[in-house]
């Protein structure tokens, strides 16, 4: 809950023209009018300077209108997103990616959580999915999935206390984990890589992967995760789908972050 007075306001930089960027924006400026709460977008050439983006962003720290900021991902190759990311407030980083904020989490006590990790955790709260004693397994070792959700699930918190195995691009036989896995988390980026021949019957799959897979049909793609969702559907005991299951979640963490960045600002 917030202060009704206090309309929570993003800022969101979006730098080229990536498609699915576009969509993922409006999506959460949709969402985010919806729930009475406020999104700007800001616009820039793919072309755009790193430094340009930096002053920008320095520009909104200090701007008491907004009470959070989002980079939104991917960038052009040109520009450093860690460098962009260093640059936010760390009061105002709703996306819980700053080195200050990280550090939090991994240390016990998270200010702002990064989004899907954080929607991840409350869907195994919601669904009652017992995390303590558990061996969760996360496939995918990146700075806003990956990391974070393994931290979480092995820390002291009420959704956590788990044996965490971390797997990635350069693990053994990613197999032989996986199918010990009581908790599977998938955030790979990489197609229907889990397979149903990789998980075991009572495990519960987190699929966090969005790809974007050209098809005839009349849009030309579809979208799938990084679990073969059919093949695995009818053995496992829970699966979340792509879309339509983390990606919402991430959504909505979003909106619990800007609030929470809205009371913090107006203590």
């Amino acid at each position: 809950m917030h202060d009704k007075n206090i309309i929570p306001h993003l800022a969101v930089v979006l730098v080229g023209d990536n498609p699915a960027s576009k969509i993922y924006v409006r999506n959460k400026r949709k969402f985010f009018l919806k729930n009475n709460c406020h999104a700007d977008i800001f616009t820039f050439e793919s072309n755009v300077s790193e430094n340009k983006i930096i002053e920008f962003i320095k520009e909104l720290n200090f701007n008491n209108k907004f009470h959070g900021v989002l980079i939104q991902l991917p960038l052009p190759k040109h520009i450093n997103s860690q460098n962009l990311v260093n640059n936010i407030d760390p009061q105002k980083d709703v996306d819980g990616f700053h080195p200050e904020n990280l550090g939090k989490l991994f240390l016990g006590y998270p200010k702002f959580i990064p989004c899907t990790p954080y929607g991840i955790i409350k869907l195994l709260d919601y669904y009652n999915i017992e995390t303590e004693g558990k061996h969760a397994v996360v496939v995918g070792r990146s700075n806003i999935v990956g990391k974070p959700i393994g931290s979480l699930l092995s820390q002291s918190f009420k959704k956590g206390n788990s044996t965490v195995t971390v797997c990635h691009s350069k693990t053994n036989s990613i197999r032989e984990h996986t199918l010990k896995a009581d908790i599977l988390i998938a955030a790979t980026g990489v197609a229907n890589l889990i397979t149903p021949d990789m998980v075991n019957e009572n495990v519960n799959i987190i699929d966090v992967g969005i790809n974007r897979i050209e098809d005839n049909s009349d849009r030309g793609y579809h979208i799938t995760g990084d679990v073969d969702f059919e093949g695995c559907f009818n053995k496992v005991n829970s699966i979340t789908p792509v879309p339509g299951g983390v990606g919402p979640m991430t959504i909505m963490m979003l909106l619990m972050n800007i609030v929470q960045a809205a009371n913090n600002a107006n203590k």
